[in-house]
């Protein structure tokens, strides 16, 4: 009984270390992968989608300033002894709004987008 379950034994131990080994074979009629196509006519490239960030230091405070195509939508302010909390513009009028960082408690925040101007 003893040498059948060291038969058993080295039969697991074998197929542990060589099935790994064999499954790495690569077949010899591998293509490497074509170029993606370009992007369709009329995209927006990514660039012009990432805000502009402006760093500055007002006292002792880092202030980062968020603006999306020249305008000033969120605030970033890391005092250096506490918690960072945002200064958001929701409506995109100039009145901006304390959000804290790091508390449970936060306000809901709703996606409002200005679609269409007049």
């Amino acid at each position: 009984m003893r040498l059948h379950a060291y038969r058993t034994l080295l039969a697991l131990l074998f197929s542990a270390i060589v099935l790994p080994a064999a499954a790495q074979t690569r077949p010899a009629n591998l293509q490497p992968v074509p170029e993606p196509p370009p992007p369709p006519p009329g995209m927006v490239d990514d660039a012009s989608l990432e805000p502009q960030v402006t760093i500055k230091k007002r006292g002792e405070d880092k202030v980062e300033e968020y603006r999306m195509n020249g305008k000033l939508y969120m605030i970033k302010v890391t005092p250096p002894n506490g918690t960072s909390y945002y200064l958001v513009d929701p409506k995109g009028d100039g009145g901006f709004v304390r959000e804290d960082t790091g508390s449970g408690d936060r306000p809901l925040s709703v996606p409002m987008w200005v679609i269409h101007t007049f």
